[in-house]
């Protein structure tokens, strides 16, 4: 968003026309939108501005919910924001610690501001970029006088009177729209502030998912979250914040109900099987924070195959943790001897996995001949080092 599109917005007039032209979820409602007020009279930035967030509005609702619409937004501030209802469960790790004063530096648009807030806490948010800024505290305006919002860098803020901080690293080239993921070493503020900062106060650190585990300092408890089958960050949690005996932490969440599996250092794997009866996709949670052995001692399950985050049983048992399916045939991974067997179970709607295999299931989906009212999962692997299958199944 240029300055002059954030000028023309955050005026009575532009507020108002955001929130009466409605959501504008598709291109021909934007396309429409855009000539109808060019064709009443406003300015091409006003008129970019308003259509923008309506666009983004609707965008916005799968992480915010209601709240979305009365949100301002930029593209990249949308990506990078995290999810409310994860937000939520952050704060509440602030509040469950005793601590009241939150600083959160690099707040983005506001979205972890807004779970803190949410919950009566006191929070400084401070972004680097000056348009991120102002629309984080249009976001954060209806909590009056215990948010407070600036614009600048989070080592250059000061933290006297703060009980614990918030931190969200620049982890993408700067911009409003397209941005591009950048070297560790490049983040802003560098990960040798942030855990420098985390020897000193309470800090919550939010990072990507697939941060070398070789750089997580010892004695921060890690903890990787997954919603609705996306893992989506990393966040290290040091001093009053972090858990008693817990060093890794897989959280997953489905449907708003949340569950989690936690440990005080990595988990063992259980010993490879033969192929039972079920087979088990741990969340990417729980492979990132290599929990998958806790996990499988809990289904009564072995490894599929060393060094594959596939597991099987024969119990019938599932968890939160996975997605479980029941075998009905295993095959070699050869598409005319995978063809006869969709053919004769009848299956014209396939879902494709797989792990430990060179294969495209885009392409490969190509090659199947799929005719019939049932439907199933085809799970491309290896068992061993060699032996490539493909295992049709249904989910449970």
């Amino acid at each position: 968003m240029e300055q002059s599109e954030l000028s023309a917005l955050l005026t009575a007039e532009g507020l108002r026309m955001v929130d009466e032209i409605g959501p504008l979820a598709s291109t021909a409602e934007v396309a429409a939108a855009v000539s109808r007020l060019r064709s009443a009279g406003h300015s091409p930035d006003l008129v970019s501005a308003v259509v923008g967030q309506a666009h983004l509005r609707v965008r916005a609702a799968a992480k915010f919910g209601p709240f979305a619409d009365r949100m301002l937004f930029t593209r990249a501030g949308l990506e990078q924001a995290t999810r409310l209802e994860v937000a939520a469960r952050h704060a509440g790790r602030f509040r469950d610690a005793g601590l009241t004063r939150v600083a959160d530096l690099g707040c983005g648009v506001g979205g972890d501001a807004l779970g803190l807030a949410g919950i009566g806490l006191e929070v400084l948010a401070v972004d680097a970029d000056e348009t991120t800024a102002a629309l984080a505290a249009y976001n954060l305006a209806p909590f009056g006088e215990s948010v407070t919002v600036r614009h600048g860098r989070a080592e250059d803020t000061d933290l006297s009177g703060i009980d614990a901080v918030w931190l969200d690293p620049a982890r993408r080239t700067a911009g409003h729209s397209e941005t591009s993921r950048t070297r560790a070493e490049d983040w802003s503020p560098s990960l040798e502030w942030a855990f420098d900062l985390a020897e000193r106060m309470p800090v919550g650190i939010k990072l990507g998912p697939g941060l070398d585990r070789g750089l997580i300092p010892d004695g921060l408890e890690a903890q990787w979250i997954s919603v609705d089958g996306s893992t989506i960050e990393l966040v290290l949690w040091s001093r009053e914040l972090r858990r008693d005996g817990i060093r890794r932490a897989a959280l997953v969440i489905r449907g708003g109900t949340a569950h989690e599996v936690t440990a005080s250092a990595d988990s063992e794997d259980e010993p490879v099987r033969d192929l039972g009866a079920f087979v088990h996709e741990p969340e990417g949670a729980v492979i990132r924070a290599r929990m998958i052995g806790e996990v499988a001692r809990e289904l009564q399950a072995g490894m599929l195959s060393e060094g594959l985050a596939y597991l099987t049983s024969d119990a019938a048992l599932t968890s939160p943790f996975v997605q479980s399916f029941r075998v009905r045939e295993v095959m070699p991974m050869k598409v005319p001897t995978i063809n006869a067997a969709l053919r004769s179970n009848g299956i014209g709607t396939i879902e494709i996995k797989k792990r430990g295999v060179d294969v495209d299931p885009a392409q490969f989906r190509r090659k199947l001949v799929l005719r019939g009212d049932e439907s199933a999962t085809l799970i491309l692997t290896r068992i061993g080092a060699k032996q490539r299958v493909a295992i049709l199944a249904d989910r449970v």
